[in-house]
């Protein structure tokens, strides 16, 4: 069947299309890829299998073109996972074939994937990650139960302590976690992505009903927050921050039990809460004692000089997160502002 070459923010009836086959997620629909052009003016080319107007394949990538990485393709810049769409009969294969050759022709260094499925059994992943989700299926009271206990009492530790939480789709809500998110990212000696990114988000996920912003606040000063991606009947958990002074009231908790609850009540099925590193125990921590599922989440990295698959690291800890974490914060929101364009 013919492989053609769709860029989803033209494409009429992108989304009902995607939504149709039971792999979809977030990330594939034409809102984040709209983020991501938007943002960084990477290109779409989504190489995609239509037959009698059914989505048969689909393996969404963004050319990004920079002078300090090179020009490659990878699906998809910024996001945790982005399985491949494939149907049965449909050679997973043969679209890759295709997609090399598609490369090596716009001159890419390299291409990857991002999969929450092992896409290539006999091939070693560049890099791998945890993932965890969390199926909603029978309601939020049998839901809570599985919670480990700990995970309920600090839920309810946030409640006695007074911490309140709100649920917001406006831009100023957003503004206040991008200043906690900032926080967070210079205590991890990591730069913040830039506020334009998030308006871009804020334009085509969050005022679009495809997300939200939770805020927990504690005598009236906003001390943690999260940002909630959903589309079709999957949610994702993409961003969580904090106030590192409040951290003993566990808003955090409080945050998430939200989210799961208003996600239960309005009929999703699943949340994702995203890809988290192996080393970092306290993270995945806390995401397992939401009673959820733990897969392994594979980056695979071609690169086309060599014709191969070769390794990689996830490691982000170094010299450089010692710089970072002692920068004023304006130079550190500048630094990302530079440097996230071409990490892709």
């Amino acid at each position: 069947m013919d492989i053609q070459i769709i860029n989803p923010i033209t494409y009429p009836g992108w989304d009902d299309l995607v939504v149709s086959h039971p792999d979809y997620s977030f990330f594939h629909s034409s809102a984040w890829a709209r983020v991501l052009f938007e943002s960084y003016h990477y290109t779409p080319k989504y190489f995609t299998i239509i037959n009698d107007g059914k989505l048969l394949a689909l393996i969404p990538v963004m050319e990004v073109n920079s002078f300090l990485t090179g020009k490659r393709g990878v699906s998809l810049p910024f996001t945790d996972y982005c399985k491949p769409i494939i149907a049965n009969g449909i050679s997973f294969q043969n679209l890759l074939e295709h997609i090399i050759e598609n490369g090596k022709k716009c001159g890419w260094k390299s291409l990857e994937l991002r999969s929450s499925s092992d896409l290539l059994p006999s091939t070693m992943p560049s890099i791998t990650y945890l993932g965890h989700t969390l199926g909603l299926d029978n309601g939020e009271q049998e839901v809570f139960s599985n919670f480990r206990d700990s995970t309920k009492r600090n839920a309810q530790k946030a409640v006695k302590e007074g911490v309140e939480v709100k649920i917001d789709h406006s831009l100023e809500s957003l503004k206040e976690f991008y200043r906690l998110n900032c926080m967070t990212r210079r205590e991890h000696g990591l730069p913040p992505q830039p506020f334009h990114f998030f308006k871009k988000i804020y334009d085509h996920v969050i005022s679009r009903n495809l997300g939200f912003v939770i805020l927990a606040s504690y005598s009236g000063k906003n001390i943690a927050g999260a940002v909630y991606f959903h589309f079709g009947e999957k949610a994702v958990y993409k961003y969580g921050a904090s106030d590192k002074k409040f951290q003993h009231l566990r808003a955090n908790n409080l945050v998430m039990w939200e989210a799961i609850q208003w996600y239960s009540q309005n009929g999703y099925k699943n949340l994702c809460f995203g890809r988290t590193e192996r080393e970092n125990q306290g993270l995945i921590q806390f995401k397992s004692g939401w009673g959820t599922t733990e897969q392994q989440i594979n980056y695979y990295r071609y690169d086309l000089n060599k014709g191969s698959f070769v390794p990689g690291s996830s490691k982000v800890t170094g010299f450089h997160n010692k710089i970072f974490r002692n920068l004023p914060l304006p130079l550190l929101k500048r630094v990302g502002s530079v440097l996230y364009k071409h990490v892709g």
